[in-house]
């Protein structure tokens, strides 16, 4: 009875992850905590790190220490979520490899990387299973647009996308949602606003500059919808054009998609594929005025779609559509979420 009871008790630990999460202090790994927690994803170990220790953080209910990352905070670790910068996941990811870890990777320093799958679960889960330790997460405007438009991409083939993005402050971290609050209140009592993390003030205003410019006119922001969407769909030959635009909302990117498609898809057509998709609301009776909205997308991991309509300038196959999503969750932190329970799947049973 004692060594079935044994047995029983090691075949559950085996069954739980040792997560280490670098970046827990941050926006990001904050919310990577509550849905770790809400999703009751099964650990074993939890170890939160970060560029600094000698903070805190909240975890089911108890304040959990958070480390000082070191060259052994990845020993003896089955996952590692990464949410921190470019630069500190280049230094630190490799780390973690070699200690045995398999990174989930939320900044844009692999996403490229032809070794290295980028991932989105309700479009590309057969990637994974090509990784050498590092899996990268997608930027937040590509995952939002890439749920609603790979049942479309499946089913008829998507040749171009013209994308207009209408992301909201929190996408630029604490200080972005900071500055709109701030600036909203020196409007009201007709001070002048203080200009920090954008380049002009983002109260009642619209700037269409996210990440720096490079040399043909585009953003590197937009340039990822390119790049990204190319690599996660398989499509090298996708025709993008995209406008990265930061808009006075506190949370939840909007996105307007125009595509031309190899065969004809009606609106209809349109609707009920995505009804019937993974990851997905479709929020679309104009006459009802029930259309996604960025405050409706928020808190939640679903992508809102709606206004489905015909393309009528196009010369062929065109429609054009409007989604929204909560570029936090989905966008950041449930997709990393969602990577480490397929891969755990796949590991663990």
């Amino acid at each position: 009875m004692a060594e079935k009871r044994e047995t029983t008790e090691r075949m559950m630990a085996m069954s739980q992850a040792r997560i280490a999460l670098f970046g827990a202090t941050g926006a990001v790994g904050a919310e990577m905590l509550k849905i770790l927690e809400e999703r009751s994803f099964p650990i074993g170990d939890l170890r939160l790190l970060a560029s600094h220790g000698g903070r805190t953080v909240s975890w089911r209910g108890r304040e959990r220490p958070v480390e000082a990352v070191g060259p052994d905070s990845f020993r003896d670790i089955d996952l590692a979520l990464f949410a921190v910068d470019g630069e500190v996941s280049r230094t630190w990811a490799p780390e973690a490899v070699r200690s045995g870890a398999v990174v989930i990777d939320n900044s844009s320093a692999f996403r490229m990387d032809d070794d290295v799958p980028l991932v989105i679960p309700e479009v590309n889960p057969e990637d994974i299973e090509g990784h050498r330790g590092i899996i990268a997460n997608p930027n937040c405007s590509t995952i939002i647009a890439l749920v609603a438009l790979h049942p479309l991409h499946r089913a008829v083939g998507i040749r171009r996308l013209v994308a207009s993005t209408y992301q909201a402050v929190s996408g630029a971290g604490k200080a972005g949602l900071e500055e709109l609050l701030e600036q909203t209140r020196a409007w009201a009592r007709g001070e002048e606003p203080q200009v920090s993390a954008f380049a002009y003030p983002i109260a009642f205003n619209l700037i269409p500059h996210i990440d720096a410019f490079t040399e043909n006119g585009y953003t590197k922001e937009e340039l990822k919808m390119r790049d990204e969407s190319r690599k996660i769909l398989h499509a090298p030959d996708l025709r993008v054009s995209c406008t990265c635009v930061r808009v006075p909302v506190q949370r939840s990117h909007s996105e307007a998609l125009t595509i031309e498609t190899e065969r004809p898809l009606t609106p209809d057509e349109a609707r009920e594929l995505l009804r019937n998709a993974p990851g997905i609301r479709v929020v679309d009776d104009p006459s009802r005025k029930l259309y996604p909205m960025p405050l409706d997308a928020s808190d939640q991991d679903l992508i809102h779609v709606g206004r489905i309509r015909v393309d009528e300038s196009a010369e062929r196959n065109g429609l054009a559509l409007w989604v929204c999503g909560d570029q936090i969750r989905k966008g950041a932190a449930t997709n990393a979420v969602q990577i480490a329970e397929a891969l755990w799947r796949r590991r663990a049973c």
